[in-house]
């Protein structure tokens, strides 16, 4: 049966953000994060323009105090017009106040919003206030690695504590009477990241809300893997009609996750190219060994377009089938390269896990070493080692949350600082950078002789 997914779009409200409009009746919109330092204006500035030429529709800058809104606010007055801002703020409930009135949107996290439980209501109404006066949106962030201890301590780190935390929130909301918001409740993890936007959805569902949504999978690393991990996930729910912006979340340049997202739209959304059901694109074979087998076919010549896809098209059947087999075919590539790619899709959807997996945030501002070249340094010391999930990640906001289920994390901890964990233990503090890749070997190894 032929879908086309224009018309299966989620109903939601619309919301403005500065110059453009987010919500069912418009475009699913790609954006970024900046990965300069915010208050390095000239550097912040030539990043934003190539990310406005790479095509993104929003663009996101850390924002973590008072000075940053300051600087936020110059670069604002440089690309002014060409697309609106959004202030990330995290931990400081009156930096999120400062910066609604320099951008377009402010991003706010439940889970750091406010030390104080008993004020959330109070600060939050504030902001919201700010925000009608200023014509500011917000977007209301959950990541799975920053719940707040009192959610914590009721729900476990859970989808259903994800989505409360995000429903505290927007029932205050509701209640003042203040519509323009988005949501976004991330995950390393696809398989959580896509239960819990379900979740959400079903949640304000029995509420009558209809908030838009943005999708993406944090920490989804770089290269292939990250490109066909964040396909899984966010394609997973474009395909049910779920999403009004995405960002695909790359250990890379900004610039360079604008293609990736856009084609990932454009795959589900453009009325050129109707996609067809799962009974013909991606045939549900007999189950084999308590499991079932996905078989998909496609004739696409390049490869990057076609790894793409086809994780997007088998990560909500690798789940909602409960598959633990997948075979691609091509004509167009060998045996052994569509082999390869089935395996990274697997490991992708966490069905099998067949090496080392990687989970590494993207820069930002926040970060305080070189991620990229620590990314690549980390692979090559690791990458013959089987089995183990090892997180490199820029700073502890999200860093140990994130990293929750990795078996090792490598955490920015200061300048040129890094914190190595086990699991969620930190087990070396503060360590210089330039022997932290050493350090982190001999700690597996140790591990390893251990057992």
């Amino acid at each position: 049966m032929q879908i086309n997914l224009t018309n299966n779009r989620r109903k939601t409200t619309n919301v403005r953000v500065g110059n453009i409009f987010l919500g069912s009746d418009y475009p699913i919109r790609v954006q970024t994060m900046a990965n300069t330092d915010t208050n390095a204006i000239d550097a912040s500035v030539d990043q934003a323009r190539r990310c406005i030429e790479a095509g993104t529709e929003l663009l996101r800058f850390t924002t973590q105090g008072l000075r940053e809104v300051e600087s936020l606010k110059e670069i604002h007055s440089q690309v002014l017009t060409a697309v609106p801002l959004v202030a990330d703020v995290h931990f400081n409930s009156e930096v999120a106040d400062a910066a609604a009135q320099v951008v377009e949107a402010v991003r706010i996290n439940p889970g750091n919003y406010s030390k104080d439980p008993s004020k959330i209501r109070e600060r939050f109404t504030h902001l919201l206030d700010i925000c009608r006066e200023h014509e500011t949106a917000i977007r209301i962030g959950v990541n799975h690695g920053s719940l707040s201890e009192r959610m914590m301590d009721k729900y476990g780190d859970t989808p259903l504590g994800m989505v409360e935390s995000v429903m505290e929130f927007l029932r205050i909301a509701v209640e003042e009477e203040f519509e323009n918001i988005v949501i976004s409740v991330k995950a390393s993890n696809t398989r959580v990241m896509v239960e819990t936007v379900r979740l959400l959805v079903k949640t304000m569902n029995k509420e009558n809300m209809a908030f838009p949504l943005h999708l993406g999978v944090t920490e989804a690393g770089e290269g292939e893997d990250g490109r066909i991990k964040s396909a899984v996930g966010i394609g997973a729910l474009l395909a049910e009609g779920i999403g009004d912006t995405i960002r695909v979340s790359l250990s890379e340049p900004p610039e360079n996750e604008i293609p990736v997202a856009q084609e990932l739209v454009d795959y589900f959304t453009d009325e050129d190219s109707v996609r067809y059901d799962g009974t013909v694109t991606a045939e549900v074979l007999d189950n084999i060994g308590g499991g079932a087998e996905i078989r998909y076919t496609s004739y696409e010549e390049e490869w990057e377009t076609f790894a793409l896809q086809a994780a997007a098209e088998c990560g909500r059947l690798l789940w909602d089938y409960k598959a633990t087999e997948l075979t691609l075919v091509n004509p167009n590539f060998t045996e052994n390269k569509l082999n390869f790619l089935s395996k990274d899709i697997l490991q992708a959807a966490r069905v099998r896990i067949y090496k080392t997996e990687y989970i590494s945030c993207p820069s930002c501002g926040r970060t305080l070493f070189d991620l990229e070249e620590t990314i690549r340094k980390v692979k090559a010391a690791t990458s013959h080692l089987t089995g183990l999930k090892i997180a490199v990640m820029g700073c502890i906001v999200n860093g140990p949350g994130e990293m929750a289920d990795a078996d090792y994390g490598y955490v920015g901890a200061g300048r040129d600082r890094i914190s190595l964990y086990r699991g969620k233990e930190c087990v070396l503090k503060n360590i210089p950078q330039e022997e932290a890749v050493d350090q982190l070997l001999a700690l597996i190894e140790s591990d390893k002789n251990s057992k």
